[in-house]
């Protein structure tokens, strides 16, 4: 009998996700030979039925957006981490039928910064006011003993980073997006906003910055991430985010633990470079 399971990253674009690589490189290393991984096309009208579809054979899915709040209503339970920011990137399909949502975002933010030793900081600053944002503010909440400063660009999204900073237990302070350049003295600062957007910023970092944390993983690195690396700060990229998370969603998805984190960087860095 067959012991074919299979898993897939859905949104819409996704012809861009390195989702396949990761997951199909850790199964490799688990000796998951029977284990496939795809990539679908999935946007939020299309949602219900692609899940109705599913069958005894798929363990899990990931989503991507538009897909991470449109599915929380088609799942049988989501994770406190997933409600707090009404965001579902990892489905676990169980033996008995079962759909359960988490948000592996949030933690996998958080192995990221530990990586690079950052277990802690009094004051961190946030770029951008995105879904992204909201996650992150979710992780500053776990490390950061102060005060958020999120730098946006109306005040619509002004008001949404400090209703989440209020639902998420983490003092924000909202400021305009010309004043972004004061992000930088903070010990910490995550970008999450689209490429290109921070490139003017590039040349304001200033001489001893603290630590970056910039979202995107292609173009890579981008013009702020290179400059800050070149003024002696350490950097955290959007590979890092998408592997760690990655990470725990194998777990998750598998049962299998710990899931082989320098085979997908090596998978992630490799399929990167021959773009």
């Amino acid at each position: 009998m067959s012991t074919t399971r299979r898993a897939a990253v859905l949104g819409s674009p996704i012809a861009h996700s390195l989702s396949p690589v990761l997951h199909r490189a850790a199964y490799r290393e688990l000796g998951l030979g029977d284990w496939t991984y795809g990539r679908h096309e999935v946007d939020e009208a299309a949602l219900p039925a692609f899940m109705e579809r599913l069958d005894a054979t798929w363990a899990g899915l990931s989503l991507t957006m538009p897909l991470k709040r449109a599915v929380i209503p088609l799942l049988d339970e989501i994770t406190p981490t997933a409600a707090a920011v009404e965001a579902v990137n990892t489905v676990v399909l169980t033996g008995d039928g079962r759909r359960l949502g988490d948000n592996t975002d949030i933690p996998g933010m958080l192995a990221a910064l530990r990586e690079r030793g950052v277990e802690r900081v009094e004051r961190a600053s946030v770029l951008g006011a995105g879904a992204t944002a909201s996650s992150a503010l979710a992780a500053l909440a776990r490390i950061c003993t102060g005060e958020v400063t999120a730098y946006v660009r109306s005040d619509a999204r002004a008001a949404e980073m400090r209703g989440w900073g209020e639902r998420l237990g983490v003092p924000v302070r909202t400021a305009p997006w010309e004043d972004a350049a004061a992000a930088f003295e903070a010990p910490l600062t995550v970008a999450t906003t689209p490429a290109g957007t921070t490139d003017a910023l590039a040349a304001a970092v200033p001489a001893r910055p603290g630590t970056l944390f910039d979202v995107l993983y292609e173009p890579w690195p981008t013009a702020l991430a290179a400059a800050w690396a070149d003024r002696g700060g350490a950097v955290v990229g959007g590979l890092d985010l998408l592997v760690h998370q990655a990470v725990l969603q194998v777990e998750q998805m598998t049962g299998r633990s710990p899931a082989p984190l320098a085979a997908m960087r090596r998978a992630g860095e490799a399929a990167l470079a021959a773009r």
